[in-house]
């Protein structure tokens, strides 16, 4: 397997984690897809989104894999006049990802980190290893200590 900035970073420092791979299908790169073929509960599986804010200041929100993203919320807890997604083209310049392995971990501009409220609902949950194909399990609270991400609920409610 070829390694990952992700995976080297949790290596290098030490972070318990365990690499998932699965076949990719270039047409569904969702986070249901990489359930399903993981075999996992979609609410384990974290999707990583990078946004920019009115400074134009990279922010990073993980979120359970079938949940949408709140703008507003996000840019009330990252005391930010408004947030926007990053337009594709500059994702990967911006993190050294591709969309479908963003990873939270092992971006490249310093940013600061969010993640939903429910990741401490699961033991473990599945983020991008910064590869299509390429999941990382990792326990929460390893990643939100590693990472300093803000807990806070940033999904659109139903």
């Amino acid at each position: 397997m070829k390694k990952t900035n992700a995976i080297r970073e949790l290596e290098q420092n030490k972070i318990e984690h365990m690499i998932r791979e699965y076949e990719v299908d270039e047409n569904n790169l969702d986070a249901l897809s990489v359930a399903i073929k993981t075999n996992e509960d979609v609410t384990r599986v974290f999707k990583t989104l990078v946004l920019l804010n009115e400074k134009k200041e990279m922010l990073v929100a993980c979120i359970p894999g079938i949940e949408k993203i709140d703008l507003k919320k996000l840019a009330k807890v990252s005391n930010s006049k408004k947030v926007e997604m990053l337009a594709m083209k500059d994702l990967l310049p911006m993190t050294g990802y591709i969309r479908g392995g963003c990873s939270p971990v092992g971006i490249k501009k310093k940013h600061r980190a969010f993640i939903h409220n429910s990741v401490f609902d699961n033991e473990k949950i599945l983020i991008s290893g910064g590869l299509r194909g390429v999941q990382i399990e990792i326990k929460p609270k390893l990643l939100v200590e590693y990472l300093g991400m803000i807990v806070e609920d940033i999904i659109e409610s139903i």
